[in-house]
């Protein structure tokens, strides 16, 4: 989508639902670059997950928690490095504890930078929302898995391995059966493959199948995807079923020996004819690429 078409990816708080008691998502009403927000709370603790693009947006996630929080101490995770869900969090700094996983770190060490760079260089709105984000530094870096009380609620934060990104976390929250996924589901739209050889080229086809098995087998009442609708289980089910499609269509004509331009057109056709009102086809072609280069576990 070219930037005149680009709606500002502006976070909307006043659009607010309360999905189980004291816990709420700040849903991106399916605008491009505004993931799903979580508000979590306990008898002592609030945790956000998710800060939106650039301190503006987080600014008001911040705010919105606060008059949420009533006083109990906040904290902040995000799901990835990914600038629409963790370039805000300095907004945060003093305000609330931010926690993630060691893979997580790394990447934003790693690539945050770049990703930064890359992402003014859109230009417009999302430059602007950009302007003087400096890169987070968490508080709290964890390894296997973290168990955040926040008096009456744990909230399980947990790596998940290579599959969107390096640094995937899922969040859950086992007494109301509801996980927050980051990118790793999306609703509406096909996966998100951020496959940028030769810059970024760690997202794996493979091993996202993999990892969608486990959080489904694990039956979530409520799955918060990183964009899009929530929903139930089937949320996960329906993303593991298209990346099957996406693997299964790209291997057979590579193996095959067809080109990758070859392949790319043909398996674009077909999947947009499979789910034709579904958006971010661009997405293809790069799912298409990472999927070339790799092979059955």
């Amino acid at each position: 989508m070219t930037e005149e078409l680009m709606p500002d990816p502006a976070v909307q708080v006043a659009g607010a639902q309360e999905i189980a008691p004291d816990l709420v998502v700040i849903p991106n009403h399916r605008v491009q670059l505004v993931p799903n927000i979580g508000v979590i709370g306990g008898t002592q603790a609030v945790l956000v997950v998710e800060t939106g693009i650039g301190t503006a947006n987080a600014e008001q996630v911040l705010a919105f928690a606060s008059e949420v929080a009533k006083g109990r101490r906040l904290y902040l995770t995000t799901t990835h490095f990914h600038p629409e869900h963790a370039f805000g969090a300095q907004a945060f700094a003093g305000h609330a504890t931010y926690l993630v996983n060691r893979a997580q770190d790394d990447d934003l060490k790693a690539k945050g930078p770049q990703y930064l760079e890359m992402f003014r260089g859109l230009g417009g709105s999302i430059a602007r929302r950009l302007d003087g984000v400096r890169l987070p530094t968490p508080d709290v870096v964890y390894d296997d898995g973290y168990d955040l009380d926040l008096g009456g609620r744990v909230v399980r934060l947990r790596p998940t391995g290579r599959g969107h990104t390096t640094g995937d976390q899922v969040v859950e929250v086992p007494d109301a059966g509801v996980l927050f996924t980051g990118d790793l589901a999306e609703t509406g739209q096909f996966a998100i493959f951020p496959w940028f050889p030769p810059y970024d080229t760690d997202v794996s086809g493979v091993r996202w199948l993999a990892v969608l098995d486990r959080l489904a087998a694990a039956g979530p009442r409520v799955v918060v995807p990183g964009h899009g609708d929530l929903g139930g289980p089937q949320v996960l089910a329906e993303v593991r079923d298209y990346l099957r499609e996406l693997r299964d269509e790209t291997w057979r004509r590579r193996d095959s020996a067809m080109g990758e331009d070859g392949i790319v057109t043909e398996v674009r056709a077909l999947l947009i004819e499979r789910h034709p009102e579904w958006v971010g086809r661009d997405w293809i072609e790069r799912g298409v690429g990472c999927l070339c280069t790799e092979h059955a576990a």
